[in-house]
């Protein structure tokens, strides 16, 4: 992995928790950040499911260089270069396209593709990546999955980035394996929250599970 792709994976598992957020309007993009980053979460992933993602990613880009701001639900190469130009530091996907991870690698953007299965993550790490996005985790067997596919793949560098259904509730379960680099998801940021501006329950469920993560590093290390 080049240094850049290094330092940029280091910010992003750094808190073990990875906001995902759907964003209707361009002008929530920075106080939806800036809650985060508040609440001890400067890290956001924009799913580029709305017609403004691009123009959030760049404003958030922009107006908040402390936050590292991704986009998601990249499903084509042009999408990449799209991302990277409006200031993306990190990209990820809910399959496993190798074009698009081609076209990632070109950019020098670091990627998460997502896998679900043995083949797809030897895929995966034949590609290049090592880091992993298991989607979607709860549907593909959540925690008992991981441990499954940790026997194989964590001695090749796997590692693992859980996303659908996971929730302040069951982090901790999926944060207790070592193959799990971090877990991401909505929870503390959904489309209702963000729609209605509640920046500050935003904040508040983003020091939530900053805690609770930091919680199960320590009985983790304890152990």
């Amino acid at each position: 992995m080049r240094k850049l792709e290094s330092t940029v994976q280091e910010q992003l598992i750094q808190k073990r928790v990875v906001p995902v957020a759907v964003v209707d309007c361009v002008e929530d993009a920075v106080p939806l950040a800036r809650a985060l980053a508040q609440g001890g979460l400067p890290v956001i992933e924009i799913t580029l499911r709305t017609p403004c993602a691009l123009d959030c990613i760049r404003a958030i880009s922009r107006a908040c260089p402390e936050v590292l701001v991704g986009a998601g639900t990249i499903l084509e190469p042009s999408q990449v270069k799209a991302a990277v130009e409006a200031g993306a530091r990190f990209g990820v996907s809910p399959g496993l396209n190798p074009e698009v991870v081609r076209a990632a690698c070109e950019q020098q953007l670091l990627f998460m593709p997502g896998v679900m299965t043995p083949s797809e993550v030897e895929s995966a790490l034949r590609l290049g990546c090592r880091l992993l996005k298991f989607f979607p985790a709860d549907a593909a067997g959540g925690v008992k999955m991981l441990k499954a596919l940790a026997g194989p793949y964590e001695s090749a560098g796997a590692r693992f980035v859980p996303l659908g259904g996971i929730s302040g509730a069951n982090m901790a379960e999926y944060l207790a394996l070592p193959v799990v680099a971090a877990v991401g998801g909505s929870w503390t940021c959904e489309r209702k929250l963000v729609r209605e501006k509640k920046w500050a329950d935003i904040k508040a469920l983003a020091a939530e599970a900053v805690a609770k993560a930091a919680a199960g590093a320590d009985i983790s290390t304890k152990n």
